[in-house]
């Protein structure tokens, strides 16, 4: 009974086709077609039945404006949209943005607007003025580690480098190379360092303070940087105003150390704690008011940079940069030559001491003092665009 109701669903469902597929594939006698525009090709015709192809469009090219055409085609009874071409304007307004959302994080790109003005073009001129957040650095003697080290009088041991105000200036000339990248080559000058105003003077079996002068410190760096913007990844600021970068550069500093004076007020006996009075007449009793006059220097080092900053655009060209900046500008180190100066004094004989009539000078070489230098500076940086 089974096979039964089987077979007549199948049967039913076989009669059903030549139905179902006329519905879907329609077909058109030829003298249909023909009448609505349509040519048919007799070798596709069977009884009058189009059987490979049920039309064959008339593909061939005439010299009809598009108006006369719409025109014949709307007598044939075959309606046609206006195809006639129009000049395209070209659009000057604001692009829309596409890309992060509230709701979608990815990059987003500029108004077109926007993205010219913003956009690094051409060559150009730029100058930058900073300030020195922190001057990281500090001198210390070379001959430290050499034997009797710090019998030198004005010889210390260590001192870190102050600044009273610091106010870097760079000048830059540069180029962009696409819309992120730009590349300059820029001068960069770094004064109003300058050697500690105090440091710990040797006494010969121990350390006391003494007072120095001079020793200012400038640095004159030539550097090759790179910037590269990255607003591909930190997406858009401030409504696309600011254009956040980050650079780096490397080149080479001179950095000179100015002539600096220490100047040791203490009074150094010389006879061991036993007075004037056991030594003979003229013999030294004591030194007081010691003078090191430090020769200063100049060295050429390697020196490198890092920068993080935004740009934003004041139009006609200018852009600004806003940046802070790390500077590593190398080594710093006096000539070696120390000059001491001190005054002497010199048993009478009779148990008092008395200040001699002659200069006692020294001369020591190769009694150098150096130090490295790093600035972190805030500053800002105009850039004329050509």
């Amino acid at each position: 009974m089974g096979k039964v109701r089987f077979i007549a669903l199948l049967t039913g469902i076989m009669s059903s086709l030549p139905f179902v597929a006329n519905a879907a594939y329609p077909v058109y006698n030829p003298q249909q077609l023909a009448r609505q525009g349509y040519v048919v090709n007799p070798q596709y015709v069977n009884n009058g039945m189009p059987v490979r192809a049920t039309t064959q469009f008339n593909r061939q090219r005439t010299n009809i404006m598009p108006n006369q055409l719409a025109a014949a085609s709307a007598v044939n009874g075959r309606p046609m949209m206006n195809i006639a071409a129009t000049n395209p304007n070209r659009i000057t307004g604001a692009l829309p943005r596409v890309g992060s959302s509230a709701t979608n994080a990815g990059r987003q790109y500029y108004q077109s607007a926007d993205y010219e003005r913003l956009a690094e073009s051409g060559l150009y001129i730029g100058l930058s003025a900073g300030y020195s957040t922190m001057v990281s650095g500090s001198m210390s003697a070379d001959y430290a580690g050499a034997k009797d080290a710090f019998l030198a009088p004005g010889s210390f041991r260590a001192s870190d480098i102050q600044h009273d105000t610091m106010i870097p200036l760079q000048i830059s000339v540069g180029a962009a190379i696409n819309t992120d990248v730009r590349v300059d080559f820029s001068y960069l000058r770094y004064s109003g360092a300058s050697y500690a105003s105090n440091v710990q003077t040797s006494t010969g079996d121990g350390f006391a303070d003494a007072t120095v002068s001079g020793g200012a410190i400038t640095s004159n760096a030539t550097m090759l940087n790179v910037y590269y913007n990255i607003d591909a990844f930190t997406g858009y600021l401030a409504g696309g105003s600011l254009r956040p970068y980050i650079g780096a550069g490397v080149g080479l500093s001179l950095n000179t150390i100015a002539d600096y004076v220490v100047f040791d007020n203490h009074f150094y006996d010389e006879t061991g704690g036993l007075g004037p009075g056991s030594v003979q007449a003229g013999f030294l009793t004591a030194v007081s008011d010691i003078y090191g006059y430090h020769n200063g220097g100049t060295m050429e080092q390697f020196a490198f940079g890092l920068e993080a900053g935004v740009t934003t655009d004041m139009k006609d060209g200018l852009k600004v940069d806003f940046f802070i900046r790390y500077a590593n500008l190398g080594k710093v180190k006096t000539s070696g030559s120390v000059v001491v100066s001190q005054t002497e004094w010199l048993s009478d004989g009779a148990g008092d001491e008395y200040e001699a009539p002659y200069d006692s000078v020294f001369h020591y070489t190769n009694w150098s003092e150096s130090g490295r230098l790093s600035n972190i500076d805030v500053g800002v940086r105009l850039r004329l665009e050509f």
